[in-house]
């Protein structure tokens, strides 16, 4: 059964979302920069349904190496979800422009990459899901890289949307307004079922963007 590929597989949502299309039955692989990261997120998902992969969005090579690891593992995939984010708070230019370009790397480059790694072949399948974790739905000065990021990987969905949404292929994001902290409003696992919700849905009523805001 074509599986999940969660970029950027960290203790919240990235972890929470594989655990809940693992649920499915959907085999996942789990994709982050560091080896504890990726066993932690394997182990918490259940080394049954899951696979873990070592790959770095911000090195082209390394990436490619781990999502093409993952298709060899589960197969072309059903659904991609582009978690990989570098969260600060800055103030407009605070930062330099080489550190600015590095969270750019993070939250917009690499999900370009991963999206062109995999949507083709998804597209070319049948189709299914390419989701990204979005946010910021209003430019805050207090955080700017941020800011940025997210209007960038706003726009990442929408041009992938516009390459393959005709081929069948689901481009969404799930915008969450606030942080991430398990057992409140923002319990990674409500946003996490707003994930597999977007999955699920029949193709004339395809969302593009569901504002987690509690």
């Amino acid at each position: 059964m074509p599986g999940l590929i969660v970029v950027g597989a960290g203790p919240l949502i990235g972890t929470s979302t594989a655990r809940r299309f693992a649920a499915d039955g959907l085999p996942v692989a789990l994709v982050a920069r560091s080896r504890p990261t990726v066993d932690a997120a394997v182990r918490a998902t259940g080394p049954a349904a899951a696979h873990g992969f070592v790959g770095d969005v911000t090195d082209e090579a390394s990436i490619r190496a781990a999502l093409d690891a993952a298709v060899d593992a589960i197969g072309v995939p059903e659904v991609v979800l582009y978690n990989a984010a570098q969260i600060r708070y800055d103030a407009p230019g605070e930062l330099t422009s080489e550190q600015l370009l590095a969270t750019l790397a993070v939250n917009v480059v690499g999900g370009v990459t991963v999206a062109a790694h995999l949507a083709p072949a998804m597209a070319a399948a049948g189709g299914g899901s390419l989701l990204f974790t979005g946010g910021m739905p209003q430019a805050k000065a207090a955080a700017t890289s941020l800011s940025l990021g997210k209007a960038g990987l706003r726009s990442v969905a929408d041009l992938f949307r516009d390459q393959y949404g005709p081929q069948g292929l689901h481009v969404a994001t799930v915008t969450v307004c606030d942080a991430v902290v398990p057992g409140t409003a923002y319990d990674p696992d409500l946003i996490a079922e707003e994930f597999a919700a977007l999955h699920r849905e029949p193709r004339d009523a395809w969302r593009h963007e569901v504002v987690f805001q509690r």
